[in-house]
């Protein structure tokens, strides 16, 4: 579906269902130059398994309007108000790399728009590696083979994906490949800028669950552990044999650790 917020048209996609007020929200968030359609292989069981949900196209991502924003403090405020423009407050907010920082921010901005938060895929800080950076603004498709080739892990490398005929490499490519002008360049930008994400956790009293990847080359698991030791309330979920790329990759173990993480207990609707 698609809605007008702040003056933009935002894209979302709700699992084929239409929201039910009487269900708790999960909102999803996708990582640097990605659009809502990471989230393919988990949007429509959550919305079949009790739950409202929308995974949204970042401003100037996919198919939403306007400009992408620049820092991750703007991303976040801008999530936060838009968690509750969709009448989803509190939500399950569930990041993947950039977006688990995007949903840090929206958590601390306004608590009152988070019930738990799920981060996937995250670090303490992500750097970005001036080649990276530089492709992500004038050659996209290097620095999507760039980001994918670090980005998937072993198994993932050589078949074997839960969607019949999927070849993984270039299916992580090609949605790079399709970000908007300026969105991939702008999120590595804001992402390599950023340093308050141990801050945002520090200040967040809503459960975190951490979903890690062992063979995760961009934000390995010990990178994780300066915000795991500042979160409160949190849970550690690690996807052996996984890389960075785990909504996609391992869609049915990322699936269950989100179930996990927000409490889903059987129910169907």
């Amino acid at each position: 579906m698609e809605i007008i917020y702040r003056g933009e048209p935002v894209r979302i996609a709700t699992g084929g269902r239409s929201h039910d007020n009487d269900l708790p929200g999960v909102v999803l968030i996708h990582g640097s130059g990605m659009d809502r359609t990471t989230w393919q292989m988990q949007t429509r069981w959550l919305a079949h398994h009790g739950y409202r949900v929308a995974a949204i196209d970042l401003p100037g991502h996919g198919l939403s309007g306007g400009q992408p924003l620049e820092t991750i403090p703007e991303m976040g405020e801008w999530l936060a108000g838009l968690v509750h423009e969709l009448g989803l407050g509190p939500a399950h907010l569930v990041g993947f790399s950039l977006g688990t920082f995007i949903a840090l921010e929206a958590a601390k901005h306004d608590p009152t728009c988070a019930e738990s938060l799920v981060l996937i895929g995250t670090a303490a800080a992500m750097p970005v590696h001036p080649e990276l950076l530089s492709t992500s603004y004038d050659d996209i498709p290097k620095a999507s083979r760039l980001m994918t080739s670090w980005g998937v892990g072993s198994r993932a490398q050589v078949g074997g994906h839960r969607s019949p005929g999927t070849w993984l490499v270039g299916a992580c490519s090609a949605l790079i490949d399709k970000s908007p002008e300026n969105a991939l360049g702008h999120d590595m930008a804001a992402s390599n800028a950023y340093d308050g994400a141990v801050e945002a956790a520090a200040a967040i009293s809503a459960p975190v669950t951490f979903v890690l990847g062992t063979e995760d080359k961009m934000t390995p698991v010990k990178g994780a552990g300066d915000l795991i030791d500042a979160v409160q309330n949190k849970t550690v979920i690690t996807l052996e044999r996984t890389g960075h790329m785990m909504p996609i990759e391992n869609p049915v173990a990322a699936r269950d650790a989100i179930a996990q993480a927000i409490g889903w207990s059987g129910q169907r609707t």
